[in-house]
């Protein structure tokens, strides 16, 4: 649907083209925005502005309504800018993915673009600049969803070179939808890797006053350039104001709002580490410390690994194809981590085949524990895997990582072993 002709008119006859910032005036308000592409919904006397709040609202006009346009189209352009070093300061580098911590709104067309050039990220954050060098590129512009197992081996392998060539910290801007996976895969894959890498994301897009874009990504500059501490984390805000940041151990991690800036949290776990307004830095927990090395790389991933959700009356005849047709198979059972009877054969027939069936809890805090019931223990006799209180999301990507990297008969140890702080034996919360 487009705009009627009448209001086609008006726009042209005053040089109102989509981009520009105009007033609307109406009933007796008067609303100031960037105007909005117009689609399908919207109907043919609606105009659609972006408001300072970075929220639309449309407007009816009619025939008494009066608009005036005040800026013409903000055009926006890639740059990057070169910036001497300082000496004696670390080298952090920015390994760019895409997501809204790199996305920006294009008003000509209403879509909102996965990435500027990650050093637009870094001159919109000058700060950063007086405690580090920063060398910045991007490997992807993409949005998290559709990250795959092949961009987290690229990524792991461009980590690792950029640390065995000197650099003192990774931060990677990243979409958050999926990064709780990605922290993962880096966690297994990077291994004891001997600098800070660090994910972060941002809930509202560097447009919008709202924005918790570059106050994320100074708190990780802070994290890497101060603790002095090792391994692959997440930082994100903690509360919904810019006074607190959150360290998340990379393998712990889950988003749990869609749309708050504190949306991440540690589960079964505290944060490894707070961040305060100020960039105090408190540990809660003893982590890796820096220290000079090579990146140890195991990057292998197997592709045919499945992640399901058990759900009352889920059926095994709709999923005979999936069992026997996977390597690993990770279910986030119900409570302690069971299914129903009728599934049961169906894993144990997997199991003989060779699928390795992992079990996981679909409750946020505690651990599987299949010797309580009945179900449970008719799944251990099965040959299901309990990975205590670690995340289904998490366990998918370990599982993945360990049938691509060990013999099969090594993979249910290497399963129930922590490697990257992503299980505990026992309940913690």
């Amino acid at each position: 649907m487009t705009y009627s002709a009448e209001l086609t008119n008006r726009l042209e006859s005053l040089g109102i083209t989509e981009g520009c910032k105009i007033s609307v005036e109406t009933d007796g308000k008067t609303y100031t925005g960037v105007l909005m592409p117009h689609h399908e919904f919207s109907a043919p006397d609606v105009v659609v502005l972006k408001m300072k709040s970075g929220y639309n609202i449309g407007v009816r006009v009619t025939e008494g309504t009066r608009m005036e346009m005040i800026e013409e189209p903000i055009i926006r352009e890639k740059k990057d800018v070169e910036i001497e070093e300082k000496k004696g300061l670390p080298t952090l580098v920015l390994i760019g993915t895409g997501g809204t911590i790199a996305s920006y709104v294009d008003y000509r067309t209403g879509a909102v673009h996965p990435a500027l050039s990650t050093s637009d990220m870094v001159n919109a954050v000058p700060e950063i600049r007086e405690i580090a060098n920063v060398r910045a590129k991007v490997l992807f512009s993409i949005f998290s969803e559709n990250m795959n197992i092949e961009h987290w081996q690229e990524l792991a392998k461009a980590v690792a070179d950029e640390i065995d060539n000197g650099a003192d910290g990774v931060i990677i801007p990243h979409g958050t939808d999926t990064m709780g996976y990605t922290a993962a895969a880096l966690s297994f894959m990077l291994g004891d890797v001997p600098k800070p890498v660090v994910l972060v994301g941002a809930q509202r897009s560097s447009d919008r006053p709202s924005s918790d874009a570059s106050t994320n990504l100074m708190a990780c500059a802070q994290f890497c350039t101060k603790s002095n501490k090792a391994g692959v984390y997440v930082v994100m805000h903690d509360t919904s104001g810019d006074d607190s940041f959150a360290v998340h151990i990379g393998s712990r991690v889950r988003k749990m709002h869609t749309s708050r800036r504190d949306a991440f949290k540690s589960i079964n776990t505290v944060p490894a580490a707070n961040i305060d307004k100020d960039w105090k830095i408190t540990l809660n927990m003893d982590l890796p410390s820096k220290r000079d090395g090579k990146v140890i790389v195991k990057e292998g991933m197997c592709s045919k690994t499945v992640l399901l959700q058990y759900y009352p009356g889920m059926d095994s005849a709709l999923f005979e194809d999936v069992f026997m047709k996977s390597e690993g198979v990770v279910i986030a059972g119900s409570g302690l981590g069971h299914v129903n009877e009728n599934m049961i054969p169906l894993i144990e027939k997997a199991v003989k085949n060779g699928t390795i069936v992992v079990m996981t809890s679909q409750c946020i805090n505690g651990q599987t524990n299949m010797n309580v019931y009945n179900t449970g223990r008719d799944l251990i006799s099965a040959g299901v895997i309990s990975v205590f209180d670690m995340l289904p999301e998490t366990a998918y990507v370990k599982l993945s990582w360990a049938l691509a990297n060990y013999d099969k008969g090594q993979v249910k140890e290497i399963m129930r072993t922590p490697l990257a702080g992503e299980m505990s034996e026992r309940r913690v919360f």
